[in-house]
Protein backbone atom coordinates (compact mmCIF):
# COMPACT_ATOMS: atom_id res chain seq x y z
CA UNK A 1 0.00 0.00 0.00
CA UNK A 2 2.78 2.29 0.53
CA UNK A 3 3.38 2.98 -3.24
CA UNK A 4 -0.39 3.74 -3.94
CA UNK A 5 0.21 6.53 -0.70
CA UNK A 6 2.81 7.80 -2.87
CA UNK A 7 1.35 7.61 -6.01
CA UNK A 8 -1.96 9.41 -4.61
CA UNK A 9 0.37 12.09 -2.84
CA UNK A 10 1.99 12.59 -6.12
CA UNK A 11 -0.53 13.12 -8.35
CA UNK A 12 -2.02 15.58 -5.78
CA UNK A 13 1.62 17.26 -5.81
CA UNK A 14 1.34 17.46 -2.50
CA UNK A 15 4.62 17.27 0.68
CA UNK A 16 3.91 14.83 3.19
CA UNK A 17 3.19 17.43 5.32
CA UNK A 18 0.62 19.12 3.13
CA UNK A 19 -0.91 15.50 2.33
CA UNK A 20 -0.58 14.91 6.29
CA UNK A 21 -2.30 18.35 6.89
CA UNK A 22 -5.59 17.63 4.30
CA UNK A 23 -6.13 14.38 5.90
CA UNK A 24 -5.99 15.72 9.18
CA UNK A 25 -3.21 13.86 11.02
CA UNK A 26 0.34 14.21 11.55
CA UNK A 27 3.34 14.10 9.43
CA UNK A 28 4.78 11.15 11.01
CA UNK A 29 1.52 8.95 9.73
CA UNK A 30 2.14 9.71 6.31
CA UNK A 31 6.17 9.39 6.30
CA UNK A 32 5.09 5.95 8.15
CA UNK A 33 2.64 4.67 5.39
CA UNK A 34 4.88 5.47 2.55
CA UNK A 35 7.78 4.02 4.46
CA UNK A 36 5.85 0.61 4.77
CA UNK A 37 5.88 0.57 8.40
CA UNK A 38 2.31 1.16 9.13
CA UNK A 39 -0.78 0.33 6.68
CA UNK A 40 -3.95 2.70 6.76
CA UNK A 41 -6.60 0.95 8.98
CA UNK A 42 -10.04 0.98 7.66
CA UNK A 43 -11.08 3.89 8.66
CA UNK A 44 -8.20 5.72 7.14
CA UNK A 45 -8.87 4.33 3.83
CA UNK A 46 -12.51 5.62 3.78
CA UNK A 47 -10.92 9.03 4.08
CA UNK A 48 -8.76 8.57 1.74
CA UNK A 49 -11.49 7.06 -0.34
CA UNK A 50 -13.32 9.77 -0.64
CA UNK A 51 -10.33 12.38 -0.66
CA UNK A 52 -9.36 10.27 -3.94
CA UNK A 53 -13.35 10.77 -5.48
CA UNK A 54 -13.05 14.89 -4.37
CA UNK A 55 -9.89 15.35 -5.99
CA UNK A 56 -10.35 12.73 -9.19
CA UNK A 57 -7.70 10.66 -8.11
CA UNK A 58 -7.62 7.85 -10.65
CA UNK A 59 -7.19 5.44 -8.18
CA UNK A 60 -8.63 2.64 -10.45
CA UNK A 61 -6.18 3.36 -13.42
CA UNK A 62 -3.19 2.82 -10.53
CA UNK A 63 -4.61 -0.71 -9.48
CA UNK A 64 -4.72 -1.34 -12.98
CA UNK A 65 -0.93 -0.21 -14.09
CA UNK A 66 0.08 -2.21 -10.92
CA UNK A 67 -0.98 -5.40 -11.99
CA UNK A 68 0.24 -4.85 -15.68
CA UNK A 69 3.65 -3.64 -14.00
CA UNK A 70 3.60 -7.17 -11.95
CA UNK A 71 2.79 -9.20 -15.47
CA UNK A 72 5.54 -7.74 -16.61
CA UNK A 73 7.50 -9.02 -14.24
CA UNK A 74 6.40 -12.50 -14.86
CA UNK A 75 8.88 -14.41 -17.31
CA UNK A 76 6.92 -17.26 -19.24
CA UNK A 77 8.08 -20.29 -19.96
CA UNK A 78 7.21 -21.19 -23.98
CA UNK A 79 3.58 -22.24 -24.61
CA UNK A 80 2.45 -20.88 -21.71
CA UNK A 81 -0.62 -17.66 -21.60
CA UNK A 82 -0.55 -14.98 -19.13
CA UNK A 83 -4.13 -14.90 -17.36
CA UNK A 84 -5.79 -13.39 -14.54
CA UNK A 85 -7.72 -15.02 -11.68
CA UNK A 86 -10.07 -13.60 -8.64
CA UNK A 87 -11.15 -16.05 -5.93
CA UNK A 88 -13.51 -14.80 -3.32
CA UNK A 89 -11.95 -16.85 -0.33
CA UNK A 90 -8.06 -17.40 -1.86
CA UNK A 91 -6.53 -20.57 -4.12
CA UNK A 92 -5.87 -23.63 -1.31
CA UNK A 93 -4.90 -26.38 -2.50
CA UNK A 94 -4.70 -28.08 -5.75
CA UNK A 95 -6.48 -26.06 -8.53
CA UNK A 96 -9.91 -27.94 -9.91
CA UNK A 97 -12.08 -27.44 -12.33
CA UNK A 98 -14.94 -26.53 -9.40
CA UNK A 99 -17.03 -23.43 -9.80
CA UNK A 100 -20.53 -23.65 -10.23
CA UNK A 101 -22.08 -25.94 -12.63
CA UNK A 102 -24.19 -23.05 -14.65
CA UNK A 103 -21.52 -20.75 -14.94
CA UNK A 104 -20.86 -19.11 -18.45
CA UNK A 105 -18.94 -22.57 -19.58
CA UNK A 106 -20.05 -24.76 -17.27
CA UNK A 107 -17.91 -26.28 -14.18
CA UNK A 108 -14.15 -25.45 -14.36
CA UNK A 109 -11.54 -23.05 -13.16
CA UNK A 110 -11.77 -19.59 -14.76
CA UNK A 111 -9.17 -17.26 -15.82
CA UNK A 112 -9.34 -13.77 -18.15
CA UNK A 113 -6.56 -12.84 -20.63
CA UNK A 114 -7.55 -8.80 -18.76
CA UNK A 115 -7.96 -8.10 -14.72
CA UNK A 116 -10.18 -6.05 -14.89
CA UNK A 117 -12.91 -8.87 -15.16
CA UNK A 118 -11.39 -10.81 -12.06
CA UNK A 119 -11.16 -7.73 -10.33
CA UNK A 120 -14.96 -7.05 -10.75
CA UNK A 121 -15.92 -10.24 -9.28
CA UNK A 122 -13.95 -10.23 -5.79
CA UNK A 123 -14.35 -6.22 -5.04
CA UNK A 124 -17.13 -7.14 -2.51
CA UNK A 125 -15.06 -9.92 -0.77
CA UNK A 126 -13.06 -8.83 2.00
CA UNK A 127 -10.90 -12.37 1.67
CA UNK A 128 -10.86 -12.68 -1.45
CA UNK A 129 -7.18 -12.78 -3.23
CA UNK A 130 -5.97 -12.17 -7.08
CA UNK A 131 -3.85 -14.17 -8.81
CA UNK A 132 -1.69 -13.79 -11.91
CA UNK A 133 -1.56 -17.17 -13.58
CA UNK A 134 -0.27 -19.08 -16.57
CA UNK A 135 -1.80 -21.90 -18.03
CA UNK A 136 0.15 -23.97 -20.93
CA UNK A 137 -1.54 -24.11 -23.92
CA UNK A 138 0.65 -26.10 -25.54
CA UNK A 139 -0.66 -29.38 -23.65
CA UNK A 140 -3.97 -29.80 -23.68
CA UNK A 141 -6.93 -29.55 -26.09
CA UNK A 142 -8.53 -25.99 -26.71
CA UNK A 143 -12.35 -24.79 -28.42
CA UNK A 144 -12.14 -21.85 -29.20
CA UNK A 145 -15.70 -19.98 -29.74
CA UNK A 146 -15.60 -16.75 -31.73
CA UNK A 147 -17.93 -13.79 -30.26
CA UNK A 148 -21.11 -14.07 -31.88
CA UNK A 149 -24.33 -16.15 -32.14
CA UNK A 150 -22.26 -19.14 -31.31
CA UNK A 151 -21.26 -18.09 -28.32
CA UNK A 152 -24.45 -17.28 -27.01
CA UNK A 153 -25.43 -20.48 -27.44
CA UNK A 154 -23.15 -22.39 -25.98
CA UNK A 155 -23.66 -20.26 -22.49
CA UNK A 156 -27.70 -20.65 -23.18
CA UNK A 157 -26.23 -24.63 -22.64
CA UNK A 158 -24.42 -24.46 -20.03
CA UNK A 159 -26.85 -21.95 -17.63
CA UNK A 160 -29.94 -24.03 -18.71
CA UNK A 161 -31.88 -22.56 -20.81
CA UNK A 162 -32.44 -25.53 -23.23
CA UNK A 163 -34.06 -27.76 -21.19
CA UNK A 164 -37.28 -27.81 -23.10
CA UNK A 165 -35.67 -28.94 -25.89
CA UNK A 166 -33.38 -31.57 -24.29
CA UNK A 167 -32.73 -34.78 -26.71
CA UNK A 168 -33.02 -32.55 -29.61
CA UNK A 169 -30.52 -31.95 -32.14
CA UNK A 170 -29.62 -28.97 -31.54
CA UNK A 171 -29.45 -29.41 -27.56
CA UNK A 172 -27.05 -32.34 -28.34
CA UNK A 173 -24.88 -30.34 -30.73
CA UNK A 174 -24.26 -27.92 -27.43
CA UNK A 175 -24.32 -30.45 -24.99
CA UNK A 176 -21.17 -32.16 -26.95
CA UNK A 177 -19.43 -28.79 -28.16
CA UNK A 178 -16.60 -29.54 -25.27
CA UNK A 179 -16.06 -33.17 -25.65
CA UNK A 180 -12.56 -34.18 -25.64
CA UNK A 181 -11.31 -30.67 -25.08
CA UNK A 182 -9.36 -30.10 -21.85
CA UNK A 183 -10.19 -25.98 -22.21
CA UNK A 184 -12.79 -23.69 -23.31
CA UNK A 185 -11.70 -19.99 -24.74
CA UNK A 186 -14.75 -17.30 -25.49
CA UNK A 187 -15.79 -14.40 -24.79
CA UNK A 188 -16.08 -12.53 -21.12
CA UNK A 189 -19.70 -11.81 -19.34
CA UNK A 190 -19.62 -9.29 -17.03
CA UNK A 191 -22.68 -7.82 -15.44
CA UNK A 192 -23.68 -5.42 -18.66
CA UNK A 193 -23.08 -8.75 -21.12
CA UNK A 194 -25.55 -10.23 -18.31
CA UNK A 195 -27.66 -8.18 -18.79
CA UNK A 196 -28.12 -8.52 -22.55
CA UNK A 197 -27.79 -12.36 -23.05
CA UNK A 198 -30.70 -12.55 -20.00
CA UNK A 199 -32.76 -10.48 -22.46
CA UNK A 200 -32.17 -12.63 -25.36
CA UNK A 201 -32.86 -16.05 -23.41
CA UNK A 202 -36.35 -14.15 -21.83
CA UNK A 203 -36.96 -13.07 -25.37
CA UNK A 204 -37.10 -9.37 -25.29
CA UNK A 205 -34.54 -8.98 -28.00
CA UNK A 206 -33.39 -10.65 -31.24
CA UNK A 207 -30.03 -12.68 -32.07
CA UNK A 208 -28.82 -9.75 -34.57
CA UNK A 209 -29.09 -6.85 -31.14
CA UNK A 210 -27.71 -9.79 -29.19
CA UNK A 211 -24.36 -9.98 -31.70
CA UNK A 212 -24.54 -6.33 -32.03
CA UNK A 213 -24.00 -5.62 -28.19
CA UNK A 214 -21.61 -8.54 -28.16
CA UNK A 215 -19.64 -6.75 -30.53
CA UNK A 216 -19.97 -3.49 -29.10
CA UNK A 217 -19.32 -4.68 -25.11
CA UNK A 218 -15.95 -6.92 -26.10
CA UNK A 219 -14.17 -7.47 -22.39
CA UNK A 220 -11.34 -9.64 -23.66
CA UNK A 221 -11.35 -13.46 -23.25
CA UNK A 222 -12.05 -16.29 -21.02
CA UNK A 223 -9.87 -19.38 -20.32
CA UNK A 224 -11.95 -21.93 -18.55
CA UNK A 225 -9.57 -25.09 -17.32
CA UNK A 226 -12.92 -27.54 -18.17
CA UNK A 227 -10.58 -31.01 -17.00
CA UNK A 228 -7.90 -31.53 -14.26
CA UNK A 229 -5.56 -32.28 -16.84
CA UNK A 230 -5.89 -28.52 -17.50
CA UNK A 231 -5.94 -27.40 -13.90
CA UNK A 232 -2.61 -29.32 -13.16
CA UNK A 233 -0.72 -27.22 -15.93
CA UNK A 234 -2.01 -23.86 -14.28
CA UNK A 235 0.36 -22.50 -12.42
CA UNK A 236 0.17 -19.11 -10.15
CA UNK A 237 2.83 -16.32 -11.13
CA UNK A 238 1.99 -13.92 -8.25
CA UNK A 239 -0.66 -13.00 -5.68
CA UNK A 240 -1.44 -9.03 -5.81
CA UNK A 241 -2.81 -7.65 -2.61
CA UNK A 242 -5.50 -4.92 -2.99
CA UNK A 243 -6.53 -2.94 -0.18
CA UNK A 244 -9.86 -1.96 1.44
CA UNK A 245 -9.17 1.45 -0.55
CA UNK A 246 -8.62 -0.24 -3.87
CA UNK A 247 -11.69 -2.42 -3.43
CA UNK A 248 -13.90 0.56 -2.65
CA UNK A 249 -12.82 2.40 -6.19
CA UNK A 250 -13.10 -1.04 -8.04
CA UNK A 251 -16.51 -1.44 -6.57
CA UNK A 252 -17.36 1.95 -7.54
CA UNK A 253 -15.88 1.48 -11.47
CA UNK A 254 -17.98 -1.78 -11.84
CA UNK A 255 -21.11 0.05 -10.96
CA UNK A 256 -20.14 2.93 -13.43
CA UNK A 257 -19.06 0.51 -16.39
CA UNK A 258 -21.77 -1.84 -15.91
CA UNK A 259 -24.13 1.68 -15.77
CA UNK A 260 -22.70 2.89 -18.77
CA UNK A 261 -22.65 -0.59 -20.52
CA UNK A 262 -26.47 -1.41 -20.01
CA UNK A 263 -27.32 1.91 -21.40
CA UNK A 264 -25.09 1.27 -24.63
CA UNK A 265 -26.77 -2.43 -25.19
CA UNK A 266 -29.80 -0.88 -24.63
CA UNK A 267 -29.60 1.86 -27.18
CA UNK A 268 -27.91 -1.18 -29.72
CA UNK A 269 -30.96 -3.41 -29.12
CA UNK A 270 -33.65 -0.94 -30.02
CA UNK A 271 -31.50 0.02 -32.64
CA UNK A 272 -31.97 -4.07 -34.10
CA UNK A 273 -35.35 -4.97 -32.41
CA UNK A 274 -36.67 -5.66 -35.87
CA UNK A 275 -34.07 -7.94 -36.94
CA UNK A 276 -33.36 -11.27 -36.63
CA UNK A 277 -35.25 -13.78 -35.00
CA UNK A 278 -35.96 -14.58 -30.75
CA UNK A 279 -34.28 -17.35 -28.67
CA UNK A 280 -38.32 -19.42 -28.74
CA UNK A 281 -38.24 -19.23 -32.22
CA UNK A 282 -34.98 -20.91 -31.86
CA UNK A 283 -35.90 -23.37 -29.59
CA UNK A 284 -39.31 -24.36 -31.72
CA UNK A 285 -37.02 -25.16 -34.31
CA UNK A 286 -34.59 -27.03 -33.01
CA UNK A 287 -33.41 -28.54 -36.20
CA UNK A 288 -32.11 -25.36 -37.52
CA UNK A 289 -28.69 -24.19 -37.40
CA UNK A 290 -27.47 -21.28 -35.49
CA UNK A 291 -26.34 -18.61 -38.06
CA UNK A 292 -22.59 -18.08 -37.29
Amino acid sequence: MKDLMKEIRGYLNLSQTEFAELLNISFATVNRWENGRAVPNKLAQSTLYELCKAYNVPVYNMVIDKIKKASNDVKLDEGRVLLYHGSKSGIIGTIEPKSRSKCDFGKGFYMGTEPNQALTLICDYDKSKFYIVSVAVNEVEILDIPANLEWAMVVAYYRGRMKKIEGTSLYNKYRDIAKGKDIIVGSIADDRMFYVIDNFFMGNITDVALVHSLSALEFGKQYVALTQKACDTVRIECEVNLSYLERQVLKEAAESNRTKGISLANEICKNYRREGVFFDEMLDTPWKEVSQ
